[in-house]
């Protein structure tokens, strides 16, 4: 059946690279690398003060727990083993590092997770790829280059070393901008600040053909459509749905796709003017806070020039919240249905000429859904936009039903068995996923390799 459907379809296959060795120790550029970030410490005393306080920002959710439909949805990929909500950027190496999402290192002769999934973590990665090229570096695995990441999302991630100046030292971003004819150096600092921030915060894939690197899909345009329209142009996927053999998109925090088509934008209001305001220092020198903090934890200083009271933007987000969150309850819901009945209809004999349109169908309805579910303040930065995916959502995974209720009754196939997704380890355990043999390995990974040859700053917060 899954050879029907990849030939059927003609998608990309993943390019295979062959592991590399793990160096044993970090190398001399990593080491100077570190030195550089220290002096920064000196430089820039206030603003680092302000960075080491998003070590308190600890909170985060286990999103398939709260929401274990995801599992099914996701089931085939790393996504359906663990997933939370982000914290602090003093946590991005550590959390990267230990969810089960990178696993272990892969055995001898075989091709583990890439090295790209580093790259917004840390300065060290625009360094590793000076040093080994862009493909070179994403060729990697994962666990090969541990030993070279000895800093987390830092002064140089963001702005010419040593200087205020920004920058963006991401190549997969320098491409990007030009996809959307915005330029880094035509910006003024208002948008430049907005696109460093983007660079990582925003959606993207790693591109098969060139060694897994990370590429930003907007050929076409930055917006779901014309990104949807790039990957089915390739006949691209990520992964093929083990349940209902659909080629799934997965989307990743597209928070500055959501934010260019918000009214936040249209008024020239970006990521940096809501959370890193300016703030004073105790002799009263201004300087800009680098905790990344909540908006509203700043209403004064950053909303009351648009918003006249606190009260309504807050009553308002709760709104945004509760509809939002209640229309993704429901695609899940319907989803998981449909990638069951597909799988039905595949057993009682259907074939690629009849399942096309609702497979279909089930790959651009969760796509929808991702994009709107997978960007961090939705209900913030552009609640319109999240009520209309979700609202489309739901009209195509409904048109996918239908074709498969037909498709169904063909076959005389009376009743489809639907998984239980009351709970995550219920759903885990319909997808055949094992958390606690992924868990043990994780934890034996951790201790034999990352505890005795890693930098700190990938144990930080874990001890």
């Amino acid at each position: 059946m899954l050879t029907k459907v990849i030939s059927a379809f003609l998608f990309v296959s993943l390019a295979s690279v062959a592991s590399l060795a793990q160096a044993s120790e970090p190398s001399v550029a990593a080491k100077e690398q570190a030195a550089r970030d220290a002096s920064l410490k000196e430089k820039f005393p206030e603003q680092y003060k302000s960075w080491l306080e998003t070590s308190e920002q600890t909170e985060r959710e286990d999103m398939l727990a709260s929401y274990p439909a995801a599992v099914i949805l996701w089931a085939g990929s790393s996504f359906a083993k663990e997933y939370h909500s982000p914290r602090g950027h003093h946590f991005a190496v550590a959390d990267v590092t230990h969810t089960l999402r990178t696993g272990v290192p892969p055995k001898a002769g075989d091709k583990g997770l890439s090295a790209s999934c580093w790259t917004c973590k840390t300065p060290d990665v625009p360094r590793l790829m000076n040093e080994l090229g862009i493909e070179g570096f994403s060729a990697k695995n994962f666990t090969d280059v541990g030993t070279e990441v000895n800093s987390v999302v830092y002064c140089t991630d963001c702005h010419v070393d040593g200087k205020a100046e920004l920058a963006l030292p991401r190549p997969h971003a320098q491409d990007a901008m030009a996809k959307v004819h915005l330029p880094f150096d035509k910006q003024d600092n208002n948008m430049k600040g907005a696109q460093v921030c983007g660079q990582c915060h925003v959606t993207y894939y790693f591109q098969p053909e060139r060694s897994n690197k990370v590429n930003i899909p907007w050929i076409f345009g930055n917006n779901v459509d014309d990104i949807e329209k790039y990957y089915d142009t390739r006949r691209f996927y990520e992964w093929i749905h083990p349940i209902s053999q659909t080629p799934i998109l997965k989307a990743r925090h597209p928070e500055f796709e959501h934010w260019s088509s918000s009214k936040h934008a249209d008024a020239g209001v970006t990521c940096i003017t809501c959370h890193m305001p300016e703030t004073k220092d105790a002799k009263g020198n201004t300087f800009t806070s680098h905790k990344v903090s909540k908006a509203l934890d700043h209403f004064d200083e950053v909303c009351q020039s648009c918003h006249r009271s606190e009260q309504k933007i807050v009553s308002a987000l709760e709104n945004n919240k509760t509809t939002i969150n209640a229309k993704a309850r429901e695609v899940e819901g319907l989803l998981v249905k449909a990638h069951y009945e597909a799988a039905a209809a595949w057993d009682a004999g259907g074939t690629w000429s009849q399942m096309n349109d609702a497979i279909m169908a089930i790959r651009h309805s969760q796509w929808r859904w991702d994009f709107a579910m997978a960007s961090h303040g939705l209900y913030a930065h552009n609640p319109e936009l999240g009520n209309t995916l979700l609202d489309t959502s739901i009209e195509q995974v409904n048109y996918a039903r239908h074709l498969l209720d037909e498709i169904l009754k063909k076959f005389d196939v009376k009743s489809v068995s639907y998984p239980d997704i009351s709970s995550k380890a219920a759903a885990h355990a319909a997808v055949g996923i094992e958390l606690e043999k992924l868990t043990e390995a994780k934890k034996k990974f951790i201790k034999e390799d990352v505890d005795k040859n890693w930098s700190e700053v990938s144990r930080h917060g874990y001890e």
